[in-house]
């Protein structure tokens, strides 16, 4: 399988413990031979990197069913770091338990809380069942077999119930089985080479009548597809935004290049966050 070549030993910060969604995305943009560093938080992510603590970042921007991470959409525009390549891992949720319980043995279910919402269906059918929400789900693995929890169990990735030695009582328990995630790969800016066929930007307009109309009007002229638009809210000033938005188109081809130029010249800010390839 085709990889984004990285010395190896790379470590890449992701959020979760060993185990997560997130590290499976990590391992299918950079291969097996990275180091992960597990953090608790987006912001610990960011913080990795920026603070020179790993070298790359992994982290979730919007999934299919609870759609986009905002959290991350902001820390992308206060840290300087840039997108270098994406992939999309589809999110198969596993009941997993200590090996030799039961599910009649369960009391206790933990999970986070997108998790648990993913699996109301499976859920309902264990309605006299505690939903105890959590910060991860590899983590809530790690944390029913430390703690020794034997009659609880937790929601969670495959790989979650390999690493941490525990048994899968039930397979695929997710509401939805259209259920992705889309993953970014962040490097510091300026470390890789803008390449690919997406790109993703932010920039923030005047307040005035038709501003965002005639700002997308630069790429349909060109009849460069926009695959997503998000709007987020400028922190300290009140009904102000930056609006986020993929492009599927090489930044370095002429028409995505005039189109980029074109909406610089009605913008009060603008920033590319990345030009990468899909994994």
């Amino acid at each position: 399988m085709k990889h984004l070549q990285v010395p190896a030993r790379t470590t890449v910060a992701f959020q979760g413990d060993l185990g997560a969604f997130s590290q499976q995305a990590s391992r299918r943009i950079f291969g097996p031979s990275i180091k992960p560093l597990p953090c608790v938080t987006f912001d610990d992510v960011f913080e990795a990197v920026s603070g020179k603590k790993a070298d790359l970042a992994v982290i979730p921007i919007e999934n299919s069913l609870a759609g986009s991470i905002h959290q991350n959409f902001d820390l992308l525009s206060r840290h300087s770091l840039e997108a270098i390549a994406e992939t999309y891992v589809r999110i198969e949720h596993n009941l997993i338990a200590h090996p030799g319980t039961t599910l009649r043995q369960i009391k206790q279910i933990y999970s986070h809380p997108v998790a648990l919402a993913q699996c109301q269906r499976m859920l309902r059918k264990w309605k006299k069942l505690e939903k105890v929400s959590f910060y991860d789900t590899a983590g809530s693995v790690k944390h029913i077999r430390e703690c020794g929890l034997r009659n609880a169990a937790a929601i969670a990735s495959s790989d979650a119930a390999r690493i941490y030695g525990m048994k899968i009582l039930a397979r695929g328990i997710e509401d939805n089985r259209e259920n992705y995630t889309r993953f970014l790969a962040l490097a510091p800016r300026g470390r890789f080479v803008h390449a690919g066929k997406k790109t993703t930007i932010v920039f923030g307009l005047r307040n005035q009548p038709g501003a965002l109309f005639k700002a997308l009007s630069v790429f349909a002229l060109r009849n460069i597809d926009l695959s997503k638009i998000e709007s987020r809210p400028i922190h300290g000033k009140p009904w102000e935004y930056l609006f986020y938005v993929d492009l599927r188109s090489d930044i370095h081809s002429r028409e995505c290049s005039n189109a980029l130029r074109h909406l610089q010249e009605m913008t009060l800010y603008f920033r590319v966050l990345g030009c990468y390839p899909t994994f």
